[in-house]
């Protein structure tokens, strides 16, 4: 007669083994992947942020301060969930101040500001 015993403890002893060694591999290659879509969306959140801060300038120089704002304000929101750095924190400083001079209607000054926060987010 045969033991069929020895076949289920093979079974279990490789379902354990791979437990053990390949499981942790997948949560670590899922952390890996993970952070890097989490990069990925910071640096978009950058450019994007560059692009309205970009086309704030330019309508503000128009003198359309009502899309100046919109734009200004928009970009900030999107600098803020950027990755932080120095570059970051200085042009989220710009944006402050470009929707602050645009609020008071001083067109010239919140241009300024908004170009410097391109300037910064660019990293230059």
């Amino acid at each position: 007669m045969r033991n069929h015993a020895t076949p289920v403890r093979l079974l279990l002893a490789t379902l354990f083994l791979f437990s053990t060694t390949m499981l942790p591999w997948q949560s670590a290659s899922g952390s890996g992947i993970a952070r890097r879509d989490a990069v990925r969306s910071e640096e978009q959140h950058r450019q994007e942020a560059i692009k309205l801060a970009q086309e704030a300038a330019d309508h503000s120089k128009q003198g359309h301060m009502g899309p100046f704002l919109t734009s200004a304000e928009a970009a900030m929101q999107h600098a803020l969930k950027a990755r932080k750095d120095a570059h970051v924190d200085a042009g989220i400083a710009e944006l402050k101040q470009a929707v602050e001079h645009g609020s008071a209607g001083n067109a010239d000054v919140a241009t300024k500001h908004a170009e410097q926060a391109v300037m910064h987010l660019s990293g230059k």
